[in-house]
Parts: C-alpha cells; sequence; structure tokens
C-alpha cells in the first residue's frame, strides 16, 4: 500500500472523496496548532468542512486540559467547537472508571485536566501539582511518603511536575494486582516547537511500568477503548469516516484499525522521510502506520472547498 498525495489528484476526485464521508476525526496538537499557534489554514479547512454537514471530533491523546477547556482553545483559535465533540484522554479516563463502575480513590500522575474531568464524572482523586524530592531517599521512604489506602486507581499521564517522589507513589500503588494502573497514552515525545525532545506521557508511563513490573491500559488512540468508544458510543459509522493526523502510530493506525478513510498531515510529528521509509519496507509493523492520503499541510485543502 502506497500513500496517495491528496493535491496531487484532480480536483474532481478531490470532492468526490470528501463526499464520501460524513464524519472527520481530527487530531489536534500538530494537525491543527502547535502549542498555542494555529497552524495557517487549519481552522478554514476544518470551519469549511463543518459548512459541509460534515461531523466532526476532536481526538486528542493530549491530558492536559478538560473538554470544556480543549473546546475554549478551539474557538480561540477560530474553530467551530462543542464540548460534546471533544475526545480528550482525560475524558476518556473518567469515561472509562465509569463504564467499569469504579467506586474508590484514583491517584493521578498528571494535570488538572485529568483530575477535573474526574471530579465532572463523580470520581475522586488526589490533587495535581508538584510533589518535589526535597530530601534524600532514605528520609523520604522513612518519613514523607504517604500512601493512600483508599486508591484503587493509578492513572498515569503528562505531568510537568515528574519526580521520584511520583514515580515511587504510583508504581507502589500498582504492585497490588487489585490496582487498576491506566495510561492516556503511550506516546514517548511530546510535539513542540523547537529543537528540544520532551518526553510525552508515554515515557512516564514507562518509569512507573519498570518500576512496578506492571504494564497500564491504554486508553488514547490507537486504543480499544477509544475505538470502542467511537463506534459503540457515538455510532461512527467506519465506512464514511475520514481519520486526520501527524502521527502514524497513532492517528493512522486508530484509523486502520477501525476501517476509516486516514489523511496524513506532515506539519506535526511524521516527516515525508518516515513516510517513505515505511512505505518501502517489508516489515509487517509499519503497514498500520501507511495512510490512504498525505498533505504537508491541512490548510493545502482549502482551495478545494469551494463549491
Amino acid at each position: 500500500m502506497r500513500a496517495l498525495k491528496l493535491t496531487e489528484m484532480t480536483s474532481h476526485a478531490i470532492k468526490s472523496l470528501f463526499k464520501s464521508f460524513d464524519t472527520i476525526l481530527t487530531d489536534c496538537d500538530g494537525v491543527l496548532w502547535l502549542e498555542d499557534d494555529l497552524i495557517k489554514g487549519s481552522e478554514t479547512v476544518m470551519n469549511g468542512f463543518r459548512k459541509m454537514g460534515k461531523r466532526i471530533f476532536f481526538i486528542t491523546n493530549n491530558s492536559s486540559k478538560t473538554r470544556n477547556g480543549a473546546a475554549e482553545k478551539c474557538k480561540k483559535l477560530g474553530f467551530q467547537a462543542e464540548k460534546e465533540e471533544i475526545i480528550s484522554t482525560s475524558y476518556l479516563a473518567a469515561s472509562y472508571l465509569t463504564d467499569i463502575g469504579f467506586k474508590k480513590k484514583v491517584y493521578v500522575f498528571g494535570s488538572s485536566g485529568v483530575t477535573e474531568e474526574l471530579k465532572y464524572a463523580g470520581h475522586k482523586s488526589n490533587e495535581p501539582g508538584p510533589d518535589p524530592m526535597v530530601d534524600d531517599l532514605k528520609t523520604l521512604l522513612r518519613s514523607k511518603i504517604k500512601l493512600d489506602p483508599d486508591v484503587g486507581a493509578v492513572i498515569v499521564a503528562y505531568d510537568d511536575h515528574i519526580s521520584l517522589p511520583k514515580i515511587i507513589k504510583a508504581a507502589t500503588y500498582v504492585k497490588d494486582p487489585n490496582c487498576l494502573y491506566l495510561g492516556t497514552s503511550a506516546e514517548g515525545r511530546k510535539i513542540i516547537k523547537g529543537d528540544f525532545s520532551v518526553p510525552g506521557a508515554g515515557c512516564m508511563a514507562a518509569a512507573v511500568t519498570s518500576c512496578s513490573g506492571r504494564h497500564p491500559v491504554i486508553l488514547g488512540k490507537p486504543s480499544e477503548y477509544l475505538m470502542d468508544v467511537l463506534i459503540r458510543k457515538l455510532k461512527v459509522e467506519p465506512g464514511r469516516t475520514l481519520m486526520i493526523g501527524d502521527s502514524a502510530r497513532t492517528d493512522i493506525m486508530l484509523g486502520n484499525r477501525c476501517g476509516f478513510q486516514t489523511l496524513l498531515v506532515l506539519s506535526g510529528l511524521t516527516t515525508a522521510h518516515n513516510l517513505q521509509e515505511w512505505q518501502n519496507s517489508q516489515d509487517e509493523r509499519y503497514k498500520g502506520y501507511i495512510p490512504n492520503y498525505y498533505v504537508q499541510s491541512l490548510g493545502d485543502l482549502t482551495p478545494f472547498l469551494a463549491s
């Protein structure tokens, strides 16, 4: 399978493609914006799809905001969006616990985006924020670490305040096989502007996994739980759905697993070189990474939205 460059297709073929789907699922970071900066033209295209009557959902592995917060960011950057159209990993974590009838307390290794969504859903958790290493390890273990006996689940997400005390607490809780261990994302790198390589939620979960010997149930793209939410709860029809993303390992893999049409944008994590390597590889692992179509940036589709 080889991806087609969408903008090299005829205008008629592109417009026919647009007519072939009713629902659009789009990633956010790297597709619509980079940090707080709009990726040029992305709002025009997404709002254009909405004018065409498409059903739209914003599917993000970013757990830092609640659905309300993510919808506000969308609107600030020029996108039409409502809370109900946001499917974030903070929301998925709360939804998962509700679905299984979870009643105990949650230890969150993450941000207020997760704890607030848990609170909205009626789940109790710790307060987010710094838990710094202020003494030597011996003192920490003897008198500073306080474990909560009511904790029955651990959620590991991206956390600006990652620290040794947090890793120790999370790993100690999940050593108990009766304690649920959930991860928002397996992504190892956080997408940011510039040349720095910043660890993502997957790196933070890897520390807890390495220490505890247990692996989390991942809730974000391309997880089975998210697939179930899309197909069962949101009634997304696979053959009439387009998945847009910048990450082949999460966005495109999710779309391919679900039987969606897939569009890769090269404005974020994945490069043209990456795509070429995967297409030329004989390694079966990369088959799920290859989209149906690709473009340099979502804004490149603007000329084809005119009737």
